[in-house]
């Protein structure tokens, strides 16, 4: 299996296009997860900004909230669809304190953002208490890494199994995503 290579994926602020704006939301985004700590949310800021410059501001308040897809990466997206009232984020980038978990990836690839920078890594998180590591493996790995959580089907039956799908096609009134 392939390890993810920390230092691959550390880009440069040469190369990248606007490095000093990029560098700037990124330090906005660990600013925000430092303040955040101060009142009583987790560590970790973003920030989405959109296609046409607009900022949208995220903290984690999983614990704050008692909910746990409240991640920061999850309420800057939630906070940018809102605010551009739209649920296709595409040509906006994603500035976070720290790499994204496999959920806040996973949220930000539907949402259709284009770009991910962060600042501190999975083992900088795992370092302060918050390791991840069996959500990545379950993820990058093979069968046995999936006993995390069995996820199996059960047998409902071919129509019952494909109902909202078959409703879905029937519908004339749906927004496509």
């Amino acid at each position: 299996m392939e390890q993810f290579d920390t230092e691959a994926a550390r880009q440069t602020p040469a190369a990248i296009p606007d490095a000093g704006v990029a560098a700037g939301h990124l330090d906005r985004a660990v600013e925000l997860a430092t303040e955040n700590v101060r009142r009583s949310g987790g560590p970790f800021g973003a920030i989405v900004v959109s296609a046409d410059g607009q900022i949208f501001e995220g903290v984690n308040r999983v614990t704050a909230n008692l909910d746990p897809t409240a991640h920061a990466e999850i309420s800057a997206i939630r906070a940018a669809c809102q605010g551009l009232d739209t649920f296709d984020l595409s040509g906006a980038t994603l500035f976070t304190s720290c790499e994204p978990c496999p959920m806040c990836l996973a949220a930000s690839l539907w949402a259709r953002i284009d770009r991910i920078f962060f600042a501190a890594d999975r083992n900088d998180a795992a370092e302060a208490g918050f390791d991840d590591a069996a959500f990545y493996r379950y993820f990058e790995g093979g069968a046995e890494e999936r006993n995390v959580m069995p996820v199996a089907s059960l047998d409902l039956g071919d129509a019952r199994r494909v109902a909202p799908f078959t409703e879905w096609s029937r519908t004339t009134s749906r927004i496509e995503y």
